[in-house]
């Protein structure tokens, strides 16, 4: 009788087994499956239609001599696993969101931006020294190289740095509140209060906050004197609730920084989004608490690896307006201040990852440079 000699598994055989089995039992793609989704997910972002085993077979034949079969096969295992949908049973396939999930966080490249996307960029912002205006000039950048909608929101009034501020009577128990904020951003809001204040009350309580919390943001400000009105100076008591009632007011409702929004008119232009999901997207623009909660969740909540700029995708989005729309976010600070703004792009699901990550993430950083240059 022959005797069958026991093969024992080294090391490596033992680890690649495992993660044979760990990848089919959570379903993460293989070498093949990779290469696969890569190129559908490729083919898709250019054409916009489904992609088909024959094409991809055409670009994979000769460099890995895989038939149409054993790619249809692939492609179905993926489907299976829901990295790919098909939209009717005679197409080919399209990505879904956990697709595009999976080309974001583990196939896609850095991409370089060209000498010419950089020289317009350079161009629009290196000059602009107004705050506003710069703020302003990077939607409209962020919008025009990526095709989409760009989105920059300003740093918030509560965490702004107080350079002056004044305080204006107005009727009904109405104030004007104006604030000058690091780097030289006017901030003009009007407030309604329980109680009449005088002008001399006002004056005076502006002089105190101009005094005593210039370099602080509103929110810091608010903190200490609530402070102060718990340990001592019963003098001041009067002067202090004027002031913590003017801070709370002014920073109670503005708590979102101002919103520059431009290109809705290319969301129009894509064939991503049907009437209805248009009509609602273009709401949800018009909408500054919505949109400002929508990107602040986005780099608060993002579950991508990618440390500078988030990547929200498709249903990801808790807003249902936004289910079909990948946001591409990156957050700047002014200066070495808290004050912290945000900017991004919102455009549909099929959108050319690589190259709005670049654009974000390398418009973000030099609009940080920009307004922290105008601080100094």
């Amino acid at each position: 009788m022959l005797s069958r000699k026991k093969h024992r598994l080294g090391s490596g055989e033992l680890t690649n087994m495992l993660s044979r089995e760990r990848r089919q039992k959570v379903g993460i793609p293989d070498v093949r499956g990779q290469a696969v989704l890569h190129a559908v997910i490729n083919e898709h972002l250019v054409t916009g239609e489904p992609v088909g085993s024959k094409t991809v077979a055409n670009k994979f034949s000769r460099a890995h001599g895989w038939s149409p079969a054993t790619i249809r096969n692939i492609m179905g295992e993926l489907e299976e696993a829901g990295y790919l949908e098909q939209p009717h049973t005679s197409a080919g396939r399209i990505p879904t969101d956990k697709g595009y999930r999976f080309y974001v966080d583990n196939l896609l490249g850095v991409l370089r931006l060209t000498d010419e996307d950089l020289r317009i960029i350079n161009e629009q912002l290196l000059d602009t020294h107004d705050p506003e205006r710069l703020m302003e000039r990077t939607s409209s950048v962020l919008s025009s190289l990526s095709e989409n909608v760009g989105i920059v929101v300003s740093p918030s009034m509560s965490s702004d740095t107080l350079e002056h501020i004044e305080f204006f009577s107005l009727a009904d128990k109405k104030i004007l509140v104006m604030m000058i904020s690091a780097p030289n951003i006017v901030h003009n809001k009007i407030i309604r209060l329980e109680e009449n204040f005088t002008q001399e009350e006002l004056n005076r309580t502006a002089r105190y906050l101009n005094t005593e919390f210039k370099g602080k943001s509103l929110s810091t400000i608010r903190d200490e004197i609530l402070r102060l009105m718990h340990e001592e100076r019963a003098l001041f008591d009067r002067l202090l609730q004027t002031a913590i009632i003017l801070c709370s007011q002014s920073i109670e409702s503005d708590d979102l920084g101002q919103v520059y929004v431009e290109g809705t008119a290319n969301i129009l232009s894509k064939p991503d989004f049907n009437f209805q999901e248009l009509r609602e997207l273009l709401k949800t623009f018009e909408e500054k608490t919505r949109l400002v909660r929508i990107l602040n969740e986005c780099l608060s909540n993002d579950v991508s690896d990618k440390k500078d700029v988030k990547i929200v995708i498709g249903k990801e989005n808790l807003v249902p307006s936004m289910q079909n729309c990948a946001l591409i976010t990156a957050s700047y600070r002014v200066g070495g201040s808290q004050a912290i703004g945000a900017l991004g792009v919102v455009g549909p699901t099929r959108i050319e990852y690589a190259r709005v990550i670049s654009v974000v993430s390398y418009v973000a950083h030099l609009l940080e440079k920009m307004m922290s240059k105008n601080t100094d």
